[in-house]
């Protein structure tokens, strides 16, 4: 924390580009093409990759923070080691600022609700409005990034840039199956995307608005005034680089941004849509609110972290006591299961309880970690065999991988009731749901995810809500620590949970067939969305679609 001084100053060797490329930049407005293939990395110190290069101890993946914090203290005892680490950590701070300060770079964020959003700097988010910038209108530019860039919360800004500023020619989505990239993991996802600067009023298509049929010319639309795109191409989720030769003429969906503004509208986030029969569910399912959505005369929800792993990692120990809870991670829970995994961690209550008081003094008030709370795994992937994963826990501690919903009614009143949060469970756990979110997530389950996703608001005085709880409720209470809640919501106590594999099956089952006409979907678009689920059973889909069947017929309600 000093003043910049002139050999700060001269130390630094940036390129500028006005100075460099004088004629194309200043007299030509920009360059015509530009082809990037930009880092992905994440802009800011990563500790475990440096203290790897003097240890060989250290490994990213499979120590555990109290190991790594114990490693990285005797490390630093070295002045070596140690200088070269505030040296390296140095560079990120004042660099960071001007990211996000610098007016060339303003679309690295984006308003939402009110409040600025964004995430940790990536280099490639960086690359893309750059290339932008340096286009002259009408310059084209075709980049390899990850599928962040229509997915991510942190990206919203620069997806606006791109339909408000640019034609979009095509967003060609490849799973690193192959190895297309030596040394990236084969579930990871980039984008090949290119598109036109535009700084004049550009072409729209008019008339037929079917999402899955290009304009009779791919690049030159019927003008209609409009500056930025409209409607563009995609593909998801492939595989082999010929296809890309083919694109956009074979195997391309046209999306409109009109829709993907209806279905995301905090986030502008893209689905991944496979086809246009894709597209019609999404609009079936856009007839109930955001889940996200305030409204009036029902309830609300909010979705909110507790500890911090790392930050609050002082609290953690490795064994049961008297006094302590368990320390709840994402990992531990399945859908309808939140005793997937024994706990690593405990924490003395009264240690936690005071950590999440913060300041404030210790007045006995009532807090989450001593209710019933639905929890959701935020590590997911839409590679995995289930994506979206919550179970009900009893009261303890979370971790801040496993988020957990907060239930407030239409005037912002804290509801401590279980029958809404169990029913949400129920929807969460579906495979109608879980086939939506699939559609936008990456790696990480986002709060922005789930409040973008239709749900009904049944609850208190509406006896639909009943099919969906008591089956949920026989899932979740199979232990005594469950009896309070399992006789809140109608059963006895946990002897009247389901333990037997097959009974639990059925119940799944049928909870799936309910929320599939839930939705108001035909039988052939539910069987549709279980096809999208290669790794699941197949038994188990065939038993979702023959509940589905049952629910027509009236023999389950």
């Amino acid at each position: 924390k000093r003043q910049v001084s002139l050999a700060d100053v001269a130390a630094q060797h940036p390129l500028h580009w006005g100075y460099v490329f004088d004629d194309i930049v200043h007299k030509r407005g920009g360059f015509d093409i530009i082809l990037a293939n930009p880092p992905w990395e994440v802009f800011k110190p990563q500790a475990k990759e440096f203290f790897a290069e003097h240890s060989d101890l250290v490994s990213k993946n499979k120590m555990t923070i109290k190991e790594f914090e114990k490693e990285q203290g005797k490390l630093l005892k070295d002045k070596a080691v140690r200088e070269a680490w505030l040296a390296y950590e140095s560079r990120y701070p004042h660099m960071n600022q001007y990211f996000r300060q610098a007016p060339e770079y303003r679309h690295q964020f984006a308003t939402v609700d009110g409040r600025k959003v964004g995430s940790d700097l990536n280099l490639y988010k960086l690359f893309l409005e750059r290339c932008f910038s340096l286009l002259r209108p009408g310059g084209h530019c075709g980049i390899v990034i990850p599928s962040g860039i229509y997915t991510d919360l942190g990206a919203k800004g620069l997806r606006d840039l791109l339909f408000e500023h640019t034609h979009i020619q095509g967003l060609f989505c490849f799973e690193n199956r192959k190895s297309i990239f030596e040394g990236v993991d084969s579930r990871f996802k980039f984008v090949v995307l290119t598109f036109e600067k535009t700084s004049v009023p550009r072409l729209q298509v008019v008339g037929e608005s079917n999402a899955s049929a290009p304009p009779d010319d791919l690049l030159a639309p019927t003008r209609t005034g409009v500056l930025g795109t409209t409607r563009f191409p995609v593909a998801f989720m492939r595989h082999d680089v010929a296809e890309l030769d083919r694109f956009p003429a074979e195997s391309a969906l046209w999306l409109d941004v009109e829709l993907i503004r209806k279905l995301a509208p905090d986030s502008h986030s893209l689905m991944e849509f496979k086809s246009e029969l894709d597209v019609e569910i999404a609009q079936k399912m856009l007839r109930f609110p955001m889940l996200g959505t305030h409204l009036q005369g029902t309830w609300n929800c909010v979705l909110a972290r507790e500890l911090h792993m790392t930050d609050d990692s002082h609290l953690f120990k490795s064994e049961p006591a008297p006094g302590r809870l368990p320390l709840y991670e994402g990992k531990m829970v399945w859908q309808f299961d939140s005793d997937y995994a024994k706990p690593r961690y405990w924490i003395n209550e009264h240690e936690g309880r005071q950590a999440l008081l913060g300041r404030d003094a210790d007045d006995g008030r009532l807090l989450d970690c001593q209710a019933y709370r639905l929890g959701f795994r935020d590590i997911a992937r839409n590679t995995d065999t289930r994506t979206l994963i919550s179970s009900i826990t009893a009261p303890t501690f979370h971790g801040n991988k496993l988020p957990a919903l907060r239930i407030f009614d239409g005037d912002g009143q804290r509801l401590i009731t279980n029958l809404e949060q169990m029913f949400l469970c129920a929807i969460w756990n579906s495979f109608v749901l879980d086939w939506m979110i699939r559609q936008k997530v990456t790696a990480t389950l986002n709060f922005f995810y789930l409040y973008q996703l239709p749900v009904p608001r049944i609850g208190h005085g509406n006896n639909a809500i009943a099919a969906y709880v008591q089956r949920a409720a026989r899932l979740i209470c199979t232990a005594p620590k469950f009896d309070a809640l399992a006789k809140e919501l109608g059963l006895r106590d946990h002897r009247d949970g389901a333990t037997d594999p097959a009974e639990r099956a059925r119940l799944r089952a049928e909870l799936d067939g309910l929320v599939a006409h839930l939705y108001g979907l035909s039988e052939a678009e539910f069987a549709h969305i279980l096809t999208t689920f290669p790794l699941v059973p197949e038994p188990v889909k065939q038993a979702a679609r023959n509940a589905y069947r049952d629910v027509e017929r009236g023999l389950i309600q």
